[in-house]
């Protein structure tokens, strides 16, 4: 099933960047999140589209938000990524594909390249912006323009 804007997310779990238990019902519900699902930490677009995020984390904060970013790397790479980058927010293994398929986000070019889709989803669990873009340094932008549309 393909998440489509208005829907509301579904309740996922995953091991977070400290290897601990990550739900989402711990945080839908009271506050805006960005969910952005990305290829593989260490690569060129990957580092750059988390950097941004990064670089601006302070004002998703400050607007009450929270970023999490999702791919299919363990929890010891995603380690390594977020201390290298020194990365603020949360990143969760998604080894098995379950969260990637239960929002729908599909493989590109021949199934070989994970996608890369962001999706800005309300305080109330519903998805407001649905990103899916190749250009790995757009999706902050984009996300960071739905979430203050949202509280303003």
């Amino acid at each position: 099933m393909d998440l489509k804007v208005g829907d509301k997310i579904p309740n996922f779990k995953a091991k977070d960047t400290n290897g601990n238990d990550f739900d989402s019902q711990n945080i839908v519900g009271q506050k805006p999140l960005v969910v952005y699902f990305y290829p593989k930490d260490n690569t060129p677009g990957c580092t750059a589209q988390a950097c941004s995020f990064r670089d601006q984390y302070e004002d998703f904060k400050d607007l009450g938000a929270e970023v999490i970013g999702v791919s299919s790397d363990s929890v010891a790479s995603h380690q390594e990524f977020s201390k290298q980058y020194k990365l603020p927010f949360i990143l969760l293994s998604d080894s098995d594909k379950k969260i990637k398929k239960l929002f729908g986000v599909h493989s590109r070019i021949l199934g070989l390249i994970p996608g890369r889709v962001t999706y800005v989803i309300d305080k109330n669990g519903i998805v407001q912006l649905i990103f899916d873009s190749i250009l790995a340094t757009k999706h902050m932008s984009k996300a960071l323009e739905t979430i203050k549309l949202l509280v303003s």
